[in-house]
């Protein structure tokens, strides 16, 4: 029986770890769910035990085999090597916990699979980290030395007593142990085991966080992640052909043959007798509610008064809350793929549809121009592999006027960008450009004397940040104007997603607002307010640039007939397929449902079976294409 106390004392251990920061996670942001009955709230400790067991019980069998198996001789050996094993659980479950907190401030949610991916990218975060987040840090280190000396000190677990234990006695109970954890690792007595869907108890997403293990988080997004290509059914069933069949009328695309499902001609706007040149200036992380013209901000005055001149967006939603699906949607029409988007996937690396490759046949040349090192997010193999000629990074800006974290300022990334299509206009060449920005982005590191920073907020704020980005806006176009190219361009001016998608509802739709601007010296002042996507605007764009195409975006522009007034959006795993003001949400192994969306608020609502299917078959539709390699 030792050897079932000491396995307690560890089981104790960790769940003390989790429930304490389960509880800070309850008391700190309890506001978010305040109007949620107490008791029904406390059920967060009753089904977060379950996600805590499973995580401990994983831990817990390696441990459980050593014990039963090993010989007498080697017991002191056996219980320092589990110690270590034990320690080593336990300060990486404190630190996952002590990160946990700012993680959830900045995307409001347990860590998930970006928390593993940022860990690719060590310069990056570790800068991130020693600025952004010192004192988390700070804390997150004296509490995992202080664990470590209590622990080695008091010595509360006794391994050696176990194995010193007559061996056939242990030998004897390992497989009833094992069963024991086999049951906690599953958590369930029925057909299948507990999965992250079964934290999901509350119709308050913010406490259904709470609830969730943020180890088994990261674990279950890493293990779903990789199963991610070819992993659809986790949202429904349907067949395919159907689903292309549904998918067509939701799109109002005609659906042609297998190997080019969407690819169809379609007619410029307008008339002109010169190719006009296509820029996409894509802003990292503005939000509608930051603009003028949007959300009755001041921060924005130069996009605000683009917006007032020429097309704007008032009524737009982002693909997703990560820059790859924000660039994705922008530079290639796409929608949302579930697990990692199409920037990051094998079979996008090469032969994938992108503006550089639809417009190389008439003599385009392209760029992708970003003020950071490219290698982040895949972003330099990607458009280097499709179509781009080149691509402008960090190591090509000669002495920046003001370089932080990402990379050199959005002024340097301008004036660089106005300098290369300087050049092709003076070689005589059309030219398609993507520019990504990164000023405005944790932790906010801003040059002084560009802008009049806001009174009552830190200078390192959101505020500043969309402030200063505005101003690189400003400052392109001053420059362009003056620069022959510029009558003769189309600019896309439009964000990746907003700055920190949050809130309480199952999908934070309003969060996924952003705004976009096109700008074109012969197009009239016009406000489009009806629902539309980011491949929609990359459709109205390409719809004015002069030149008859064959593409298969799946979005269309504003000025064709009947366009469909849809958006698909995608919040970590979750789908929100919203149609008008009727919203369809597609949570992995959880039943669709249907919501109406008035006042940023979702009301769930009798189930509206055409809806759910459209968003079901456009899930299966971008599944299927990326397998068959058909978006080309």
């Amino acid at each position: 029986m030792k050897l079932v106390r000491e396995l307690l004392k560890v089981y104790l251990i960790f769940a003390a770890v989790f429930f304490i920061g389960r509880l800070l996670f309850f008391i700190i942001f309890y506001e978010r769910f305040a109007e949620i009955p107490f008791s029904e709230a406390l059920f967060t400790f009753i089904y977060g035990i379950r996600m805590d067991t499973i995580v401990i019980s994983v831990i817990l069998v390696i441990p459980t085999i050593i014990l039963t198996l090993s010989p007498k001789l080697f017991s002191k050996f056996i219980s320092k090597l589990l110690n270590i094993y034990i320690l080593a659980f336990l300060v990486f479950a404190i630190f996952i916990e002590c990160a946990s907190f700012p993680f959830f401030l900045q995307y409001d949610l347990r860590p998930n699979y970006l928390f593993l991916e940022y860990l690719e990218y060590p310069k990056e975060v570790s800068s991130l980290m020693f600025k952004d987040y010192k004192l988390d840090l700070f804390l997150a280190s004296v509490l995992i030395l202080i664990t470590i000396k209590i622990f080695t000190k008091y010595k509360f677990l006794n391994f050696e007593s176990v194995v010193e234990q007559n061996y056939l006695s242990r030998v004897l109970i390992l497989l009833p142990i094992l069963l024991i954890l086999f049951l906690g690792i599953r958590s369930s007595f029925g057909h299948r085991p507990v999965n992250i869907s079964d934290a999901l108890y509350s119709t308050n997403r913010v406490l259904n966080e709470v609830t969730k293990n943020s180890i088994h988080s990261i674990a279950y997004a890493y293990y779903s992640y990789k199963r991610s290509e070819g992993n659809v059914s986790k949202y429904g069933k349907m067949d395919i052909k159907e689903a292309y069949k549904i998918a067509s009328s939701a799109l109002g695309i005609e659906y042609k043959d297998d190997k080019r499902p969407f690819y169809r001609e379609v007619k410029s706007h307008i008339k002109s007798e010169k190719k006009k040149n296509l820029v996409i200036i894509i802003e990292e992380s503005m939000g509608a509610q930051f603009t003028g013209f949007i959300g009755n901000n001041t921060l924005t005055p130069n996009l605000d008064k683009l917006a007032n001149e020429y097309i704007s967006f008032t009524n737009l939603h982002s693909n997703g809350t990560r820059s790859v699906r924000g660039l994705a949607a922008l530079t290639s029409g796409t929608l949302p793929i579930h697990g990692n988007e199409v920037i990051k996937r094998n079979k996008t690396q090469s032969d994938y549809f992108t503006v550089a490759n639809l417009l190389k046949p008439y003599g385009y040349k392209s760029s992708f121009i970003y003020g950071g090192e490219a290698r982040f997010d895949n972003m330099r193999s990607w458009y280097l592999g499709n179509g781009f000629d080149i691509v402008i990074e960090e190591k090509d800006y000669e002495n920046p006027i003001f370089a932080s974290t990402w990379g050199v300022s959005d002024e340097d990334l301008v004036i660089k960008a106005n300098e290369t299509f300087v050049n092709h206009s003076k070689a005589n060449e059309n030219f398609v450009s993507v520019i990504f920005s990164s000023s405005n982005h944790t932790p906010f590191e801003l040059p002084d004397g560009k802008i009049e920073f806001e009174k009552n907020v830190p200078k390192q704020s959101v505020e500043n940040a969309i402030k200063y980005a505005d101003f690189a806006i400003g400052r392109f176009f001053n420059l362009a104007k003056k620069e022959s190219y510029f009558k003769n361009t189309v600019f896309i001016v439009a964000s990746d997603h907003n700055v920190r998608v949050y809130g309480d509802q199952v999908v934070p739709i309003d969060m996924f607002q952003i705004p976009a601007v096109i700008v074109s010296q012969d197009i009239k002042s016009l406000v489009y307010s009806k629902l539309s996507s980011q491949a929609d605007v990359l459709a109205t764009a390409l719809d004015l640039i002069g030149v008859d195409l064959s593409y298969p975006i799946l979005g269309n522009s504003i000025f064709k007939d009947n366009k469909k007034e849809i958006n698909l959006m995608l919040f970590d795993e979750t789908y929100a397929y919203r149609k008008s003001n009727k919203v369809a949400i597609l949570i992995p192994n959880m039943d669709i449902k249907t919501y109406l969306y008035e006042n940023k608020k979702l009301i769930e609502v009798e189930e509206d079976l055409t809806l759910e299917q459209e968003a079901l078959a456009l899930i299966y539709i971008l599944d299927d294409m990326y397998k068959n390699r058909s978006f080309k």
